[in-house]
């Protein structure tokens, strides 16, 4: 079976490697269209995958180049001839099928990896009315297949996988590695935030970047009066040039917190880092599963905000804490609760990781999409 995955980064998306690996060893031919230019070219071939280095995702800043860029995807399509098309993003999936037409004869299956398209109707109704009748959706989250079924699309059309993560090296590190590097003792309570600097998309109304780094912010003023021994670690950089608003948000962090806030920028030891950790909190106001899944998985105490694929993991009260989006005042009182009471904070924790193992092994998540595959094409048994 010869699929053609496309992507619209070579820079983040290491979900989509973690599974492309995992497909090459259940016997897939897999080819990957990707970028130029990111850290990730190269890591495909690597596992066993053929890459094909091409812009591919929907040219919004220059809509006049979209004929050269579908032109090239069509064919690089005649040219392997696939038995499915699998997309990663929206981008890639609306030049997939505006490229390639609504009757095209080859399946299509778009892996939903966030829902914030879904939210807004316009954006929305645009996805889903370049679909043709060989058009197929996996959602990464329950949230996302909802809100697809609610939109009219048949069920037998839409299938739930989660993207996985490899359980064997997702290892937490030593103790102690974080607090040495800023030069924090062990009575100091560290709040963590794992997650890139999104700029806020103006023409979606959004006032705050979608992974909420300000609300963070605003709660732990909030948590200083009750609780001042704390620091506040954020660990990501600025995401698709969006480093004007990481110095704003810096400057926001220091203006409300003072030192309290540190920014770590992107890095490649976040097992280290989560060791250290206290708390991991994912304010996000959009969201598939996103980082919960990774603090779960390592056995970090957690709290999220109630959107996107985050209840799927996050069980309030029983696995960490759910609160409302864009509410500071929640997050702090959950953030409060889970210092004070570290006891509870582990038990949860500890429930967490044992569903995080279940839901997201990219084994199991792997031998999914490849049944996905079997179903939608039935040639390919």
């Amino acid at each position: 079976m010869r699929v053609l995955h496309i992507l619209k980064t070579s820079v983040g998306a290491a979900w989509a490697l973690r599974e492309i690996r995992e497909l090459v060893k259940l016997g897939i031919d897999v080819h990957v269209a990707l970028p130029p230019g990111g850290p990730l070219v190269g890591r495909y071939s690597e596992s066993g995958a053929t890459e094909h280095i091409m812009q591919f995702d929907f040219p919004v800043r220059k809509p006049w180049n979209f004929p050269m860029v579908a032109r090239r995807f069509r064919q690089l399509v005649e040219q392997l001839s696939p038995d499915i098309i699998h997309s990663h993003f929206v981008g890639t999936t609306l030049t997939m099928r505006l490229a390639l037409g609504r009757n095209h004869a080859v399946p299509r299956v778009f892996q939903v990896p966030g829902p914030l398209h879904l939210e807004n109707p316009f954006f929305r109704r645009a996805e889903i009315v370049t679909a043709g009748s060989l058009d197929f959706w996996i959602g990464s989250c329950r949230w996302t297949c909802q809100r697809y079924k609610q939109s009219g699309i048949p069920n037998d059309r839409i299938f739930l996988s989660y993207y996985g993560c490899d359980l064997d090296h997702l290892q937490l590190g030593e103790r102690g590695f974080l607090r040495s590097e800023l030069g924090l003792s062990e009575t100091v309570k560290i709040i963590g935030m794992v997650a890139f600097i999104y700029a806020p998309k103006r023409y979606l109304g959004q006032k705050r970047g979608l992974k909420g780094h300000e609300d963070l912010i605003d709660a732990v003023k909030l948590c200083l009066k009750a609780y001042p021994n704390i620091r506040c670690v954020m660990v990501g950089g600025p995401w698709d040039n969006a480093t004007n608003y990481e110095r704003s948000v810096k400057r926001y962090a220091r203006q409300h917190c003072g030192d309290r806030v540190t920014f770590l920028g992107t890095r490649d030891d976040i097992p280290n880092i989560y060791a250290d950790i206290d708390v991991a909190v994912h304010p996000s106001h959009s969201e598939n599963v996103g980082g919960a899944g990774e603090s779960c998985l390592l056995g970090v105490p957690t709290i999220a905000t109630k959107v996107g694929g985050f209840p799927d993991i996050v069980h309030d009260g029983i696995t960490g804490w759910l609160v409302p989006p864009k509410n500071p005042k929640a997050l702090a009182k959950a953030m409060l609760e889970a210092l004070h009471n570290p006891m509870e904070a582990q038990r949860r924790a500890q429930d967490g990781q044992k569903l995080a193992k279940q839901l997201f092994d990219v084994r199991r998540t792997a031998a999914e999409i490849v049944d996905i595959y079997k179903e939608i094409c039935p040639c390919c048994s």
